[in-house]
Order: structure tokens, then C-alpha cells, then sequence
């Protein structure tokens, strides 16, 4: 019985010989090789991070739809030398997002395409004072799908369309249209343009079928999945579209009126100091100079008081 314990214990200790070797010989090197082998980018950030002690937040940005493709540019760059700061976007049109400022949704940053919605923020007093400025202006136009064969030219001819993707009138660019065409004598004039319905516009066309949308991104896809003949929409939202839809006309400012998108930081009882900070620094950097360049690139005309 002796001699098989002492077999037992010596199996036992090459055993634990054996694994404590296994242990030390760089078995275990995948894992750490694994674990190691995250983003080089996230880890510089982090260094980045560390090393200038910036403590991370995110911040609310309310945009028109129109701004969705040259904000999205503009967050890239402004996080590339901030990578702490998350920009988060909610892009619709101006009047819902204003509906939803209103109703409480936690905004640090509002930038409308029209200066109504911007007016009614400062009455409802949730503008921080001083931070309003007029960054951008537009242009409507009336466009079409590439090689579509219309026989529509613009607005002056509407009605030979045989449908029409139109915004509402709480949408900015569905208000621009409608004032062009109360200027041109098409609809009658009114007290609140946007109160005038889609069915008084297509009564007023000869009965032309209108399809509402209910923001300007809508009123591009409609037109360029071929679903609406024709509508309205900014000339900057066809950047990236130049192949697929063709620019009919670029309505006059004398009947529209200057499109100016207003920007402002928003009352937002919610955010800490840090996030504050944020807010203030990123509202300074789509006004920066080094932004006018990128807003041009996306056809914004950035002559604007």
C-alpha cells in the first residue's frame, strides 16, 4: 500500500510539475494577443483623453433635415480633435423638432432652417442669451428624376405635372413654396402662408395630384425613387443626388425670400457644466471660418449678416 501512495504522489507532482511549465511557457500569449488587439484608434483617444484630462459627455444637436450630410461632416472633423465630446443628432424638420424642444426633449443645440421656429424658441425663452447667429442660406429649387421627361420647367408651370411631392406648411421648405407661389400670383395670399393646404395648392394647379411629406428629405426621395414627377426641396439637399435628379429651376430669392438657418444653444436644465462646455465649444465650430469651406461644399451659401 506504501509503495502505490507513493507512486499516487509522484504522478502527482509531475503532474503539477507539468502545468506550472504549460503555465510559464506562453500558452496563454493568444489571449493576451487577443485582448490587446482592440482599435489603435480608440486607445490613442483614450491616451488623448487621459493625457489632457477632458472628461467625456455628449451633447444634443436638433438640425433641419436639410443639415443632416454637412453636420454629419462637420461632427467628424470637430471630433477628430475632440474625441471625447459624443455629438448625438436628431434631424426633422424645424417645426417638429421646435414642438419637441417644447415639450421637454432634452437639446443643447438647435439649428433650424427657417427663422420662425428659432422666433418662437427665443419667446418661449429657452434660447441661451446671446448664442443665436444666422450661419447659412439656401436656395429652394424645383427638381425632377433624372431623364424623367417632364414637360414642368418650375413653378410656373406646375400644374402640367402629373404629381408633386410638396412639404407641409409647418416644414420650412413647404413654406418657402408656398410663398413663391402666393409672389407669383399661383395661390391667394393669406395671413399665415403656412396655414395653406396641400388641397388648396392642387386646386389651385387644376386638380394635380400632391403628395405631402412631412420634411425635406422625404420630398428628395420621393422624387428620386421616381414616386413624385416633380417637388420642391433646397438646393443643397442634392448634393450627392447630381446623378440620379435634375435641377429644373433655383427659385428667385425675390419670391421666396432669404432662407437663413438660424443656430442657437437651447436652455437644457439637464446637462452638467461639462456638457455645457461642449455645447458652446461645437456651436463655436460650425461658426468658425474653417466650417464656411465645408457648408459651400454642400452648396449653403455662406454670405449671409
Amino acid at each position: 500500500m506504501k509503495r502505490w501512495m507513493k507512486r499516487i504522489m509522484a504522478v502527482g507532482m509531475v503532474i503539477g510539475m507539468l502545468t506550472g511549465l504549460m503555465s510559464c511557457s506562453g500558452k496563454d500569449e493568444p489571449k493576451a494577443e487577443t485582448e490587446s488587439a482592440g482599435s489603435e484608434e480608440t486607445k490613442a483617444e483614450a491616451v488623448q483623453n487621459e493625457e489632457s484630462g477632458a472628461e467625456e459627455t455628449e451633447i444634443q444637436v436638433f438640425i433641419a433635415a436639410s443639415l443632416n450630410t454637412v453636420m454629419t461632416d462637420l461632427a467628424e472633423q470637430y471630433q477628430s480633435e475632440h474625441p471625447e465630446v459624443k455629438i448625438t443628432f436628431n434631424a426633422d424638420s424645424s417645426g417638429k423638432l421646435l414642438t419637441q424642444i417644447e415639450e421637454g426633449y432634452a437639446c443643447d443645440i438647435f439649428f433650424s432652417a427657417a427663422q420662425k421656429q428659432m422666433d418662437q424658441l427665443e419667446a418661449d425663452g429657452l434660447i441661451i442669451e446671446g448664442s443665436r447667429h444666422n450661419v447659412v442660406n439656401n436656395q429652394v429649387v424645383v427638381l425632377t428624376l433624372k431623364d424623367s421627361g417632364t414637360k414642368v420647367t418650375g413653378l410656373e408651370n406646375l400644374e402640367t405635372a402629373a404629381s408633386i411631392a410638396l412639404a407641409g406648411g409647418s416644414v420650412p421648405v413647404g413654406k418657402y413654396t408656398r410663398q413663391a407661389l402666393v409672389n407669383m400670383g399661383i395661390l391667394q395670399e393669406v395671413e399665415d402662408i403656412s396655414l395653406i393646404t396641400t388641397q388648396e395648392i392642387s386646386d389651385a394647379l387644376g386638380g394635380v395630384e400632391i403628395s405631402e411629406q412631412d420634411n425635406v428629405s422625404k420630398v428628395l426621395i420621393a422624387v428620386a425613387e421616381g414616386a413624385c414627377e416633380v417637388g420642391t426641396t433646397y438646393y443643397s439637399d442634392t448634393y450627392g443626388y447630381e446623378d440620379k435628379v435634375e435641377i429644373l429651376e433655383k427659385v428667385s430669392y425675390d419670391l421666396t425670400g432669404d432662407v437663413i438657418y438660424p443656430i442657437c444653444l437651447v436652455q437644457n436644465k439637464e446637462a452638467d457644466e461639462t456638457q455645457k462646455k461642449a455645447a458652446e465649444d461645437f456651436l463655436q465650430f460650425v461658426l468658425s471660418d474653417a466650417s464656411e469651406d465645408v457648408f459651400e461644399n454642400y452648396y449653403f451659401d455662406t454670405n449671409v449678416e
